[in-house]
């Protein structure tokens, strides 16, 4: 028998060897899940899962129906298939609290730096814990129906939110769960207690933490609860075509490395859609980095109606919402370890907050590229750069970096007429080597001769707020302000106001090195395009109605 033909007899062997040995397939019915919807299925499913860890790995099949669960235990080399027509249902703790969700895991460590949220996982409807080669694929869906967003035993679903307060159901914790929560002693930065849950209330759909080579793909999370996905220390993760539309965060990854989102489409109006933190949930200092965002959508609409295609925008927002839904895609503002390496690309932002890189813990922001946004409908500001100097964490901590931030090729219309793109530093700690490149905004406009005089505070209180654009007021300045700046850049950027303005289009504070090339900023005929307070070295070129421009020496405070 000739070579050739020995190894072709022996690939036809092979492969009909691989396609005579079945796929390791564990249906969840199979263990006892009824898919009814009424039966609690959790022991079922994970009895499932226990079995194919048994075997050394294979697929958790859920056929379609309703599978109300309390906490599912993610096990290595695992893979949760959801049928098309399957959905797993988070069930809802009863009012004592007798059964329910696993409890959250004791983190003394970091209780007093992070939220409840941040630093529990076993709380969850799904999670995992120290494991490697897991995924979650397939068609079907998570209903956090039982889940809590921070408060109470649930959440209440959007019909019941709509219903007069009298006629909605009591979800409320038991009084003794409310008294324990009252009676702990909170640290410097009011943590823990402000949404510390009891043992059997879950508060988020998926959690993993310390885990690596993970797969999301293809399902839909709704009313997530706390986080649709919090993932804590995940590396090589792929979250790819996944559409949440939810009551609070969508996807967070935190303190993560070799990440790549992509196709995912995420509603969330009462907070961030896609949201990288680099937080010290783990006790530990940790950067999030490698990580890819790109082919995605953000928005706020009313929780519920992405999936249902209507994109409803009815939701009448509180002062915490002063300015409107959130949604978008944002940095931090948790950021212990830092953000590098990143890259954000050919996203879609519709009805909600805009870009936000948040640097406020102490921990490096460097090496962003951001590229191709388009956005309809902002409701603060669509570029807000913030690096400050909450500190949250343990001593030793300083303020940290924001360095080697391009952001290029971004749309904007319709935006709110309160912030313009907002850049802030911190005195001394100035954000470095930042451009804008090939920008159109085009703003509500409308700003007053008053707002326009207003002295914007750059004390410690300012520098300690929870970074939001609406926290630093009205902006005396339409288009940009822009403070403590070091070798900033603005290319070919235009902006518009719908609207008459009185406010000067941009005003700069504490700026070395700023080139403005082929820009376009048309201002009323009483207003200034540039206020410029304590800038050097600030040029203007080839820009339509504006004077070539080269000055070397130090402006105190001048208009242009």
């Amino acid at each position: 028998m000739s070579y050739l033909r020995f190894f072709g007899l022996l690939l036809t062997m092979t492969g009909s060897a691989f396609a005579q040995t079945p796929a390791a397939v564990f249906d969840v019915r199979t263990y006892g899940a009824k898919g009814d919807g009424v039966t609690l299925d959790s022991p079922a499913i994970n009895a499932a899962i226990e079995a194919a860890a048994a075997a050394g790995g294979g697929t958790v099949r859920f056929p379609a129906g309703s599978y109300l669960s309390f906490s599912l235990r993610l096990k290595s080399h695992i893979a949760l298939y959801l049928d098309a027509g399957s959905t797993i249902v988070a069930a809802e703790p009863p009012a004592d609290l007798s059964a329910g969700y696993d409890p959250p895991e004791p983190n003394s460590g970091t209780d007093q730096f992070e939220d409840f949220g941040h630093s529990h996982w076993h709380n969850s409807l799904i999670w995992g814990e120290n494991l490697e080669d897991v995924s979650i694929t397939g068609p079907g869906r998570i209903f956090g129906r039982g889940l809590s967003r921070g408060s109470g035993r649930r959440d209440l679903l959007p019909a019941e939110r709509a219903l007069p307060e009298k006629e909605r159901p009591n979800v409320a914790l038991p009084q003794s769960a409310r008294d324990a929560i009252a009676a702990i002693k909170p640290g410097p930065f009011a943590y823990p207690g402000r949404d510390t849950l009891p043992s059997g209330v879950g508060n988020k759909a998926i959690a993993l933490k310390n885990c690596r080579n993970v797969v999301f793909r293809d399902f839909t999370i709704l009313h997530g609860g706390h986080f649709g996905i919090l993932a804590t220390a995940v590396d090589n993760w792929t979250c790819d075509n996944l559409k949440i539309d939810t009551n609070r965060d969508g996807i967070d990854f935190d303190c993560c490395q070799n990440v790549r989102v992509a196709n995912c489409t995420v509603n969330s109006p009462y907070d961030d859609g896609i949201c990288p933190k680099a937080s010290f949930g783990l006790g530990y200092v940790r950067p999030t980095e490698n990580v890819t965002i790109t082919n995605c959508q953000v928005s706020g609409y009313d929780e519920g109606t992405l999936l249902d295609g209507t994109r409803l925008r009815k939701v009448t927002y509180g002062p915490d919402n002063a300015h409107g839904p959130t949604g978008r895609i944002k940095l931090g503002t948790e950021a212990n370890g830092g953000f590098r390496n990143l890259t954000i690309s050919n996203c879609v932002f519709e009805y909600c907050r805009g870009l936000a890189l948040e640097e406020v813990d102490g921990g490096l922001m460097e090496d962003i590229a951001v590229s191709n946004l388009t956005m309809r409908d902002i409701v603060n500001a669509p570029i807000y750069i913030r690096l400050g100097a909450r500190l949250r964490g343990p001593e030793p901590i300083a303020v940290g970096t924001a360095r080697r931030i391009k952001i290029e090729n971004v749309i904007a219309h319709n935006v709110a007429p309160h912030s313009g793109v907002l850049i802030l530093g911190v005195p001394g700690h100035s954000i470095e080597d930042l451009s804008l490149s090939n920008v159109f905004i085009d703003y509500v406009g409308g700003g007053t001769v008053e707002e326009a005089s207003r002295v914007v505070p750059d004390d410690e209180t300012a520098q300690k707020d929870y970074p939001e654009p609406f926290r630093h007021g009205t902006m005396p300045s339409w288009g940009m302000f822009a403070r403590h700046v070091k070798n900033f850049e603005v290319s070919h950027v235009e902006f518009r106001a719908a609207k008459e303005d009185l406010r000067s289009t941009i005003q700069l504070e504490d700026i070395a090195g700023a080139d403005f090339e082929a820009v376009k900023f048309p201002h009323a005929a009483n207003a200034a395009v540039f206020v410029l307070k304590n800038v050097s070295e600030f040029s203007i070129h080839r820009s339509r109605g504006l004077p070539e421009t080269s000055r070397m020496e130090k402006i105190v405070d001048e208009k242009l």
